[in-house]
């Protein structure tokens, strides 16, 4: 499976950067993983249309909760139709319309607010943890 992740904007916390890497490190066990900052959402809404078509997955405060095990669902069946998916994390205005009407599905992380750069880190970690829980690694378990 092909996974890219993009943010708008550069990375501003050492912190930050150094999860970020973490978690793209810890996830390409589990799949081909990108992760890419970029200038706006014009350019987000280039990448998911790029040669190899990415499904665009907004990260939006309206978009639908998910548990982790439902996280899990979702990348499970990307995964076995063959799926390349892109989720986006907007910049601190959301996304317009346009993305909105472009996303194949917009994943909200819950009705508390969180900066940009957190939302990327708890996203790549619910990933990171969708994938152990598909392949029984104790981690979701907190073993």
């Amino acid at each position: 499976m092909k996974l890219k992740i993009a943010w708008i904007g550069k990375t501003k916390e050492p912190a930050i950067e150094s999860l970020t890497d973490e978690y793209l490190k810890r996830l390409s066990h589990y799949a081909e993983t990108t992760g890419q900052p970029v200038k706006d959402e014009t350019a987000i809404l280039a990448l998911a249309k790029t040669k190899e078509r990415h499904r665009l997955i907004l990260l939006d405060a309206g978009g639908k909760q998910l548990s982790s095990e439902e996280l899990a669902e979702f990348l499970d069946r990307a995964q076995l139709n063959s799926i390349p998916l892109l989720f986006a994390i907007g910049g601190s205005d959301g996304f317009s319309e346009e993305a909105r009407r472009q996303a194949h599905f917009s994943l909200s992380l819950g009705k508390m607010t969180l900066p940009h750069e957190l939302a990327r880190v708890v996203v790549l970690e619910q990933i990171y943890r969708a994938f152990t829980i598909l392949k029984n690694h104790p981690y979701h378990l907190g073993h």
